[in-house]
C-alpha cells in the first residue's frame, strides 16, 4: 500500500503538472490590433457611450492609452456619481443597471482604488439591495428567475468581492443552486458566458473566504463549472462559441481542473480564436475588453490584488489607408419576421458591408416595418418588432436562414448578399 500510495501522489504530481491553462503569446500586432479597436470609443463620452468594461479590459491588458484612460475614468466617476446621487425614485434614463454598476466597481479597483466613504457605502449598498431584490425574484423555492440575469447577478458578487464586500450566504446560496441544478440554460443550451461569469464569482470568494460557511459548496461549485464547460467545447475549439471563449478562457485560466488536461483544450481555444481574430470577428468593445486581459494572461479575478504598477505599451491610433474611392454595390437581405400577425417578408436593399441594423433601418424608412432596440454594453439590442414587445423571459432572437442563431447583435452582424434573416420571438 505504501508504493501503491507514492505511485498516486507521483500521479497526482505529474497531472497537476498538465491541468493547467496557459495561453500561449499571441502576435503582438494582432493585440494591438484589438486595443486600437478601444480608442474612438474611448473619446465617446456621453453618457450613452459610457462602458467600464472598456476601462477594465484596457488596464487588465498589455497596452495603456495614456491620458485617455485618465480621461475616462474620470468621466465614469462623474456619470455614476451623478445616477447614485440622485433620488432613488427618478426617472432618469441614464440610471446603471446592476450589471453596469458593477463593472464600474470592477473599474474602480483595476485603478487599484477601493469604494469608501459615503460616496462608496452608497455604491455598495446599491449593489447589495439589487443583489437581494433578484433574490426575493428567484424565491426560496428557487422557482423563479432574476429580473435581469444570473450574468449580472453572478457580475455583482464578483464586483462586490474584489473589494473584500461580504454578502449575505443566502444570496451566494441562490447563485450556488442555480449553478447545482443547471438552472443556467438558454433554450436548453449550456449558456456558457453565464458559467463563466458564476465561476469567476465563486473563484473570488474562495479565495477571499468571505463566506467561510459555504466554502465546500463554492469549491465544489467551481469544478462543476468548470467541467461543464470544458464539455461544451466545439470541434472547432470554442468555449461555447467565439465570444463566449475569452470568460470561459478566463475563469480555466485561474485554477487547475483535477484530472483534466487542461493543456490541449485551451491550446485548441487559443488557436479558434486566432483564426477568429485573423478574421476580423472581434469588432464589438464589449468582446475585445473580455478577451484582452486573456491574452494578458489575465482575469477579473486578478482584481483582488491589481498591479497598478506593471509596465504596459502605449497604444497609437491604427492608421488607415485611404480608400480607393470604389463606388458600393448594394445587396439584397430578405427580412422575415413570423412571430407577428401578418407575417412581414420583404427583401431590403442596402450598401454592401451594412450591419444589420442598417438594414431594419431601412426597411423602417420604406414603411410597413418598425422596429425598438435597448441600450447595451454589448451594443444595442431589439426589444419590439412590428409592435410586439418581447415580455418576461422572451427575446427577439436574430436567425440566419435555414435555422443558425446569430451570434453577433444587430450593429455588428453584417449580412452577405441574397442572405434571409429571420426575427423571431422565442421564449428562454
Amino acid at each position: 500500500m505504501g508504493h501503491l500510495g507514492a505511485l498516486l501522489f507521483l500521479l497526482a504530481a505529474l497531472g497537476a503538472l498538465a491541468d493547467i491553462c496557459n495561453i500561449p503569446e499571441v502576435d503582438h500586432n494582432l493585440v494591438q490590433s484589438l486595443g486600437q479597436h478601444l480608442l474612438p470609443w474611448m473619446d465617446q463620452l456621453s453618457v450613452e457611450h459610457l462602458n467600464p468594461s472598456i476601462y477594465v479590459g484596457l488596464r487588465l491588458s498589455s497596452m495603456e492609452a495614456g491620458t485617455k484612460e485618465v480621461l475616462y475614468l474620470h468621466s465614469l466617476k462623474l456619470d455614476y456619481q451623478q445616477s447614485l446621487l440622485s433620488d432613488d425614485n427618478s426617472d432618469l434614463p441614464t440610471k446603471p443597471s446592476m450589471g453596469q454598476l458593477a463593472l464600474y466597481m470592477l473599474a474602480l479597483k483595476a485603478n487599484c482604488e477601493f469604494v469608501g466613504g459615503h460616496k462608496g457605502d452608497r455604491l455598495v449598498s446599491q449593489l447589495k439591495r439589487f443583489l437581494e431584490d433578484e433574490k426575493r425574484t428567484i424565491g426560496h423555492n428557487h422557482k423563479g428567475y432574476p429580473h435581469s440575469s444570473y450574468y449580472q447577478y453572478s457580475l455583482s458578487i464578483l464586483a462586490l468581492c474584489v473589494h473584500q464586500k461580504r454578502v449575505h450566504d443566502s444570496v451566494v446560496g441562490k447563485l450556488l443552486y442555480a449553478v447545482e441544478h443547471d438552472h443556467h440554460l438558454l433554450q436548453g443550451h449550456l449558456s456558457v458566458d453565464t458559467e463563466a461569469m458564476a465561476g469567476l464569482a465563486f473563484t473570488c470568494l474562495e479565495r477571499s473566504n468571505l463566506n467561510p460557511n459555504l466554502r465546500n459548496r463554492i469549491t465544489l461549485a467551481i469544478r462543476i463549472v468548470q467541467e461543464k464547460i470544458l464539455k461544451a467545447q466545439t470541434p472547432e475549439g470554442y468555449f461555447g462559441n467565439v465570444y463566449s471563449t475569452p470568460l470561459a478562457l478566463q475563469l480555466l485560466m485561474t485554477s487547475p481542473v483535477p484530472g483534466v488536461e487542461l493543456g490541449t483544450a485551451c491550446f485548441n481555444a487559443r488557436a479558434a480564436l486566432l483564426t477568429s481574430l485573423q478574421d476580423g470577428a472581434f469588432q464589438n468593445v464589449l468582446m475585445i475588453s473580455q478577451l484582452l486581459p486573456v491574452l494578458n494572461h489575465k482575469s477579473y479575478v486578478d482584481l483582488i490584488s491589481p498591479d497598478c504598477l506593471a509596465p504596459r505599451v502605449m497604444l497609437e491610433p491604427a492608421t488607415v489607408p485611404p480608400s480607393p474611392g470604389q463606388v458600393s454595390e448594394d445587396i439584397y437581405v430578405l427580412l422575415k419576421v413570423p412571430s407577428v400577425w401578418p407575417p412581414y417578408r420583404h427583401t431590403i436593399s442596402v450598401p454592401a458591408g451594412s450591419s444589420l441594423e442598417d438594414v431594419l433601418k431601412k426597411a423602417q424608412e420604406l414603411g410597413e416595418f418598425m422596429y425598438e432596440t435597448e441600450a447595451s454594453l454589448s451594443g444595442p439590442y431589439l426589444t419590439s418588432v412590428m409592435g410586439k414587445k418581447a415580455g418576461e423571459r422572451e427575446f427577439w432572437q436574430l436567425i440566419q436562414a435555414p435555422d443558425i442563431p446569430l451570434q453577433q447583435g444587430i450593429a455588428d452582424y453584417r449580412p452577405q448578399n441574397g442572405e434571409t434573416i429571420e426575427l423571431r420571438l422565442v421564449v428562454w
